[in-house]
């Protein structure tokens, strides 16, 4: 493990469209200790070729071919598995970094003596074009505290394994990040959230209604079946989670 080294984990699936903006701007961070790992988890369209592309432009970028779509959880879980860097970060091939997003957050980091780090986002539309969303995020959030509000974006996410050690996502094919955050803050850790936005996420299009019916749906998932929480603690804490969730788009 290399200390100051960020190890970036992107999971890639048919991502010809967007991968090329993620990866510049990886490239355009001012702080430049970094390494990224691209997960391919056997795209059908261009990715692979593209990804090739970067790793023989940068030897920072590195590359993993999947022999057969997993889902990003394995994606994920394979990257880390190959990450050198102290501290993890996370960006989705869809989505991009201000240019100071290291420097600032790993900053924020040290400061607060923090183990796990996240911040503020804002969502662009499938062209890049701001949609004036912004997700605002809490000083800190224990493991009660992110149940009830699920404000982390895994895009936005630094962790020390220095401190919380390895992890790996649950073997589930969406909502794995929120899983794995409750169970690193499940330990007694605190996330401490900067509320700067340094990253944006894009809402690619599709079905509105069915999307957010599969949130809910993957919400409760979690709640039941991995966190493992009773009825009555699930509806709580689920029906504080579609408060929030709803007070975030408002």
């Amino acid at each position: 493990m290399q200390d100051d080294l960020v190890s970036i984990i992107t999971p890639i699936y048919n991502a010809e469209r967007f991968i090329s903006d993620t990866v510049k701007s990886v490239k355009s961070q001012t702080y430049q200790n970094w390494e990224m790992i691209l997960v391919d988890d056997c795209s059908s369209d261009r990715s692979k070729a593209m990804i090739e592309a970067y790793a023989k432009e940068d030897n920072r970028i590195k590359y993993l071919f999947l022999p057969e779509n997993v889902g990003a959880a394995i994606a994920r879980n394979t990257g880390l598995s190959h990450a050198q860097g102290r501290f993890i970060a996370f960006v989705d091939s869809d989505d991009q970094w201000d240019s100071k997003k290291l420097e600032r957050q790993l900053a924020f980091t040290k400061e607060n003596q923090a183990s796990f780090t996240f911040t503020a986002y804002e969502m662009v539309d499938e062209q890049g074009e701001k949609l004036n969303k912004i997700v605002k995020v809490p000083q800190t959030i224990n493991y009660n505290q992110l149940l009830k509000n699920t404000t982390i974006g895994c895009s936005t996410v630094i962790i020390d394994r220095q401190v919380i050690g390895d992890f790996s996502m649950p073997l589930v094919r969406k909502g794995q990040d929120t899983a794995t955050w409750l169970n690193i803050l499940r330990s007694g850790y605190m996330a401490h959230g900067l509320n700067e936005v340094l990253t944006q996420y894009r809402i690619v299009n599709g079905s509105i209604s069915s999307g957010k019916i599969s949130a809910l749906r993957r919400t409760w998932y979690t709640y039941r079946k991995i966190e493992k929480l009773n009825l009555i603690k699930c509806i709580y804490v689920f029906t504080c989670y579609v408060f929030n969730a709803l007070k975030r788009r408002i």
